[in-house]
């Protein structure tokens, strides 16, 4: 299971209205790459591929393809201001090789 925050949901329903892709699905990727370390990727997408799996969050729709499912069992995502007016999207994956739990 994926698990979404309040913080996160509003900024990709802020996006999907910027967009004007409030209807399509908000697609996430994860793959490994050659030294075993994790990519993510996220972007708006309608296509319907066999296999995909579909969340929905607080009316925020999230597919995840059948590749990319076992990699982000349990991944949380989030949206933090890393440094002062610098806000991203963050992947809180303990499977990812070099996830750290957050402290405290």
């Amino acid at each position: 299971m994926i698990r979404v925050t309040t913080s996160a949901i509003e900024q990709m329903r802020r996006s999907a209205a910027d967009g004007d892709m409030a209807s399509m699905p908000l697609r996430i990727a994860v793959k490994t790459e050659q030294d075993g370390s994790f990519h993510y990727a996220m972007g708006f997408d309608d296509q319907r591929l066999p296999g995909d799996e579909y969340y929905n969050f607080d009316g925020i729709d999230l597919v995840v393809s059948t590749t990319s499912k076992p990699l982000a069992d349990g991944m949380t995502i989030d949206y933090v201001e890393l440094e002062p007016g610098s806000w991203q999207f963050i992947f809180l994956n303990p499977n990812d090789p070099d996830y750290v739990p957050p402290e405290g």
